[in-house]
């Protein structure tokens, strides 16, 4: 078994027990106000995929900074033009509109367009 199934495993495993712990009443709350799901169809897979992050809010403008983008592939699902995301946000799933950007520094963020008001 190579390190990559390891470390693939390990990430699994982390994202699993953020997710459960999010969906916690009084941690979820807490939790809440800088890590959501989201989820979103993979470009060439067709796949649905589900993973928390973290983020920042600004009325319906969200933005995910990816650590170690290098070492992530989620993120390039919204290059160029972007795509769909659904992100569960305050107890309901909330659609929206994913761009990802590499700033000068190589550093990757995702802004994220809610659909809607709220």
């Amino acid at each position: 078994m190579g390190s990559k199934t390891v470390a693939g495993r390990a990430v699994h495993a982390v994202n699993a027990g953020v997710s459960a712990l999010l969906g916690a009443p009084v941690l979820g709350r807490l939790l809440g106000k800088g890590f959501v799901v989201i989820t979103y169809v993979g470009r060439r897979s067709g796949r649905t995929f589900s993973t928390p992050v973290n983020y920042r809010r600004k009325g319906d403008e969200l933005v995910i900074g990816v650590a170690l983008p290098d070492r992530k592939t989620w993120w390039r699902n919204f290059l160029d033009e972007g795509g769909p995301i659904t992100l569960h946000l305050d107890g309901v799933d909330r659609p929206g509109h994913a761009v990802a950007r590499r700033d000068e520094r190589g550093r990757v963020f995702v802004d994220v367009r809610l659909d809607g008001g709220n």
